[in-house]
């Protein structure tokens, strides 16, 4: 059991120091590897997840609170959406629970999903960052405030089912939003609407059976130090190292999470026993 709690923290401080140093949230990073090392069922793994990512980012949340780069009104127009889907996600979860296999079926499909798509986002944030300029479009104050209250009903649903979504796609959507808003208090935005809803999500899944609290614990040991560590490294680490490397690993996790869930668990069939001979 001491192996298993070690390995358990080492993983949260790795990934803890890769959300200290990227930016881009826990559930891209945990939950797969939750799922494809550990073998933690995809309920499991997700349900963990969340409470872990909400804990962790709570000190990140803090920090750009500090600093005044939370923009509170994005952070209220995100909840208006994302708070009610997740409750009604959670409460379709809840009743798709009841049928067999389904749901942890769904949970990997949606998974592998948003991996990719976070994949992408990953590398496009760095051109939005140079180009956002160029998107600066003229928007109504009424578009404004309907997408970031269906950004964040998307978001919702998405981190409520498969724990990915606050993180990189949040932030490359918001840019394109509020292109004339400091990107310092984009991501600060980000961060402190994930914290809410991930603990709102966490509670559901709890609530349902889907936490491991040793495993929690566990995760936490490393990542909280992790965070820390990351967060002093990031103005250090070179994005152009890390960017690809962190969208290539998503890449894959995408695919290994999608030949999961195509791969049926079939009972083993025994060969019909052969007479004796006489």
């Amino acid at each position: 059991m001491g192996s298993i709690d070690f390995f358990h923290a080492i993983a949260g401080l790795l990934v803890g120091t890769l959300v200290g140093l990227t930016g881009v949230g826990g559930g891209s990073l945990m939950t797969p590897l939750l799922v494809l090392i550990f073998g933690v069922s995809a309920k499991t793994a997700v349900g963990t997840d969340l409470l872990f990512a909400a804990i962790t980012k709570i000190a990140g949340s803090a920090v750009h609170g500090s600093r005044e780069t939370v923009d509170w009104t994005i952070v209220r127009r995100m909840a208006m959406g994302s708070i009610p889907a997740a409750i009604m996600t959670l409460i379709l979860l809840r009743q798709i629970g009841e049928v067999g296999k389904s749901t942890e079926h769904i949970i990997l499909l949606a998974l592998a999903s948003l991996l990719a798509l976070t994949s992408v986002a990953v590398i496009g944030r760095k051109w939005l960052f140079r180009h956002r300029g160029d998107l600066d479009t003229v928007q109504s104050a009424g578009t404004i405030l309907g997408g970031t209250v269906v950004l964040g009903a998307l978001i919702g649903i998405a981190v409520s089912i498969s724990s990915v979504g606050a993180g990189a796609i949040g932030v490359t959507v918001l840019l394109i939003l509020y292109p004339r808003l400091q990107v310092a208090r984009i991501v600060g935005s980000d961060i402190a609407h994930a914290v809410p809803l991930a603990l709102i999500a966490g509670t559901g899944h709890w609530l349902m059976g889907d936490v491991n609290g040793v495993l929690l614990t566990n995760l936490l040991i490393g990542s909280i130090p992790g965070v820390i560590v990351g967060s002093y490294l990031s103005s250090h680490a070179p994005d152009k190292v890390l960017q690809p490397l962190l969208a290539a690993v998503l890449a894959i996790s995408s695919w290994q999470l999608f030949l999961k869930a195509r791969t049926p668990d079939t009972p083993k069939v025994e060969a019909p026993a052969r007479p004796a001979p006489r």
